[in-house]
């Protein structure tokens, strides 16, 4: 160990202790400059600076030591039958199992208990709840989470998350205390644990109560395609108890009522689909869910935009000078240099099947076409022979154009984003030497918390469900006409600090969807890469919690159900299959570029 810097003896020591506490000799331990991150058994933990500084240290240990006591005492099947399918209460049970799964071992380990709180200090310190200025605006998964740590270990929330637990704690306490104070009885079962939280998020409202379920609702949603993604759609109560329960008969109607619509794409158009709310935004960044029931909205849900008047379609060359975009360029190819590699061997072999779809065939030995020059043989014998042509075949690839749409939320930061910056670049370079044109695009807001439409809200004085209220950003990285050694600047865009914010899927969908479909190529293919499902925290504040997602799901049921559009898309860590008809999970944002070209490979490859 002489020769060996004193951050990788830190990092055998931490290997170590990790495999110990999860008890699996397996566990590999590397350090990340982007957020923390479990792959079963591989583990990506902050890294500390050269010279170890103690609060770092112990940063690096609290997170080890979490997914450690994760991979030992957490069964995820287990808990992926018993989770909610609405967003903000999945969000909840993530939050109160990963209590569980902390206090066994901060319960059985001082130091490991000590490590631990470092760590959710850390955390806490960037999370919307040390911001909160009213009840509002409070996440309810942490406040939650903070909570039953609370009663199973013993120890106070961090400094930075007291005044805003306080203000919602009261709240919390009435409706699920008893539920809480049983939840330590119950710390080594996983499922009766799974069941009380259950009971917990219904005392809560988070999910509506089994005796609340009208019968006659589920007969109504048998053709309802969404229902094959194991969610509980039928399951709202009359009285609207369940904020972000999904209405399965208000899609179908909608779906009868669009028929005639089919020309009018715009996203101002009266959509309602089914869908819970997105909880997934930057690290710290959640939504905000309002605490009262649904009971007190209108019985029709429509969607739109309080004011379009700031949003923006933009070209990335626009957002920052020219000298920047080279900076970030080069930034970008530094950080991904040996992914770089990888995916190019599979551009690679995506474009020698494309290629072989347009190579020329021939049918031989015809009676008229051109003369076939490997049978002048058979002229010169037989010059009365009638079967010395050939005839070229028509090709059946047809011409196409693929529109990448990239999510460019605040989740996407650091990793991610890279990776799908430069694996759309390899792909748009492959594609582009077949023949087949590529557009690029990216969306997210201009503002957290609302921007200037939250602004001209507040000062019209705050009308009730204003709809959509924040400032698009839609961003055209590279325009299908436009070669690609020409937009190859323009993807570090993604790199720059503070342009990811949040993310409103559905209008974004449409833009996308509109652009392509006024292409002359017969063949369209649009797909989405995403991290999380809509997230902004200041329309979610003042709607339905479900607003956005009922949107995205009603865009998607549009172009899959009437346009030509072929629609596909891959979720990173997040399951786009409750989504979209076809789609793919990935877990670590190292498989996507392979992902992709595995994706168009098999599209091109289908009739």
């Amino acid at each position: 160990m002489a020769d060996q810097s004193p951050l990788d003896v830190f990092k055998q020591v931490l290997t170590g202790t990790a495999r110990a506490i999860a008890h699996e000799p397996e566990v590999e331990i590397a350090f990340t400059a982007d957020s923390p991150s479990q792959a079963g058994k591989n583990f990506r933990v902050p890294m500390p600076g050269r010279s170890l500084p103690a609060e770092q240290v112990a940063e690096a240990r609290g997170f080890a030591d979490g997914m450690a006591l994760r991979l030992k005492h957490h069964n995820d099947s287990l808990h992926r039958a018993n989770r909610p399918s609405e967003a903000i209460a999945g969000a909840v049970f993530d939050a109160i199992e990963e209590a569980r799964v902390e206090a066994l071992g901060a319960r059985a380990m001082q130091g490991v208990r000590a490590n631990l709180n470092h760590a959710l200090d850390m955390r806490m310190r960037s999370d919307p709840i040390s911001r909160a200025q009213a009840p509002d605006e409070v996440p309810l998964p942490t406040a939650i989470g903070l909570l039953v740590r609370e009663k199973l270990t013993g120890d106070t929330a961090p400094l930075a998350a007291q005044a805003g637990l306080d203000m919602v704690r009261g709240w919390i306490e009435e409706k699920g205390g008893a539920e809480m104070a049983a939840l330590g009885e119950t710390l080594h079962d996983q499922r009766a644990y799974a069941e009380l939280v259950q009971k917990l998020l219904r005392d809560l409202e988070l999910t509506a109560n089994p005796e609340d379920i009208d019968p006659t609702e589920s007969t109504d949603e048998g053709e309802d395609e969404q229902q094959g993604e194991g969610e509980q759609d039928q399951q709202q109560s009359e009285e609207g108890q369940a904020e972000t329960q999904m209405d399965a008969r208000a899609e179908q109607g909608e779906g009868e009522a669009e028929d005639g619509d089919q020309q009018e794409m715009d996203a101002e158009a009266d959509m309602d689909g089914d869908g819970e709310p997105g909880d997934d935004g930057e690290e710290g960044m959640m939504p905000v869910r309002p605490n009262r029931p649904l009971s007190d909205l209108p019985p029709q849900f429509d969607y739109q935009a309080w004011t379009t008047e700031f949003d923006e379609v933009i070209a990335a060359t626009e957002l920052c000078d020219e000298d920047e975009l080279t900076r970030l360029r080069a930034y970008l190819d530094q950080q991904l240099t040996h992914l770089q590699g990888a995916v190019t061997k599979l551009a690679n072999r995506l474009q020698r099947r494309l290629m072989a779809q347009q190579n020329r065939s021939w049918d031989f030995d015809q009676e008229e076409g051109l003369l076939d020059a490997a049978r002048l043989s058979r002229i010169v014998v037989s010059p009365g022979s009638s079967l010395s042509y050939k005839v070229e075949r028509d090709t059946e690839f047809k011409d196409t154009i693929v529109t990448l749409l990239i999510d460019n939320s605040g989740s996407m930061r650091g990793r991610p984003i890279s990776i799908a910056a430069i694996s759309a670049d390899i792909l748009a370079r492959t594609l582009e030497r077949c023949g087949v044109k590529t557009e690029i695009l990216g969306f997210t807001t201009r503002a957290w918390k609302g921007g200037q439409s939250r602004e001209s809200w507040l000062a019209a004085g705050r009308p009730a469900t204003p709809g959509r209220l924040n400032d698009l950003r839609h961003i055209l990285y590279k325009a299908a006409d436009e070669p690609w050694r020409r937009a190859k600047k323009s993807l570090g865009l993604m790199m720059r600090e503070g342009l990811l914010k949040e993310n409103i899927d559905g209008e974004a969908l449409l833009w996308a969807h509109n652009r392509i479909i006024a292409r002359p190529e017969d063949r369209k293919i649009l797909m989405v890469i995403s991290d999380g499902a809509p997230v902004d925290d200041s329309t979610l504040s003042v709607n339905n919690g479900a607003y956005l997602e009922r949107h995205l799901r009603q865009v998607i049921g549009w172009i899959e159900s009437r346009s030509p559009v072929e629609l596909c898309a891959i979720g990173i860590g997040h399951d786009v299959t409750r989504y979209y008809q076809r789609a793919v999970t990935i877990m670590d944002a190292e498989q996507l570029g392979g992902t992709m070209i595995e994706q168009l490979a098999g599209l091109f490859d289908s009739e």
